[in-house]
């Protein structure tokens, strides 16, 4: 794997690959509990052909001496300024899971500021429409941890490290109650294109639920699955950037 380096982009955004003469830019929000990093492998692919930017949120890697944030509220309070400079190009949003709630948020804060999205993908996360009695952000660490370890979303070497652990429990559970408390207030429809996509085996969501991101969009729908759980396009990345680059064409 190449060595990870960025451009200076702020706290919030990270560039590993800057791509400037591509046409098209993505955007990515990472998980609960996931950081910019987890984007990389995208970077790395779609590079030069897409410019690819990826979230981090405080309180991991190395904003982890800051305090997180737990609602998706206030993730879009903090990030709407630092996404407005990078609408020089035609700009898509690419979520996963709480990532896709926190896209979709951010997305309709921008339309009504006159930015339009390319598009937005919303991958692994129910429509806002559609709600669950969700509480594992209110369980002790033991709990906590063991949702996390059933999604399979943070690498297994890292839940058996009790000092990395310690680390980062707090914005596992910030995120887990910013995804959990997450409720949409009834609003316009986005403008832009929206592309749902998940997994056939995903019992965070069904596929009635995934559907239902139609309801939220006056432009053009879609719904991809692909075979897999919660955490699908780790092992199906090629074929979720094949998908996305056809919709970027």
């Amino acid at each position: 794997m190449a060595e990870q380096t960025t451009v200076d982009t702020g706290t919030w955004v990270r560039r590993f690959h800057p791509a400037a003469d591509a046409p098209h830019r993505l955007i990515c929000f990472p998980h609960a509990g996931g950081s910019a990093s987890f984007y990389f492998p995208v970077s790395q692919a779609m590079s030069p052909d897409v410019d690819v930017l990826a979230i981090q949120y405080p309180g991991r890697q190395d904003r982890r001496h800051e305090p997180c944030l737990d609602s998706i509220p206030a993730l879009v309070d903090a990030l709407v300024d630092e996404v407005r400079p990078w609408f020089d190009r035609p700009v898509s949003f690419f979520g996963h899971s709480m990532g896709a709630s926190l896209a979709f948020e951010l997305a309709s804060r921008l339309e009504a500021d006159g930015l339009t999205l390319h598009g937005l993908f919303a991958s692994g996360r129910r429509a806002p429409s559609t709600t669950r009695d969700e509480r594992v952000h209110l369980r002790d660490d033991d709990g906590l941890i063991a949702d996390v370890t059933r999604l399979s979303g943070t690498d297994s070497q890292v839940l058996g490290d009790p000092e990395i652990l310690r680390m980062i429990l707090p914005a596992i559970r910030a995120d887990y109650r910013a995804a959990e408390t997450y409720r949409w207030a009834v609003g316009p429809r986005l403008n832009c294109p929206v592309f749902a996509l998940t997994g056939d085996a995903d019992a965070q969501v069904t596929l009635d639920e995934a559907r239902a991101w139609g309801e939220h969009t006056s432009g053009a729908f879609s719904l991809q699955v692909f075979p897999g759980g919660h955490f699908y396009l780790n092992a199906q990345a090629a074929q979720v950037m094949a998908a996305i680059r056809a919709h970027l064409r």
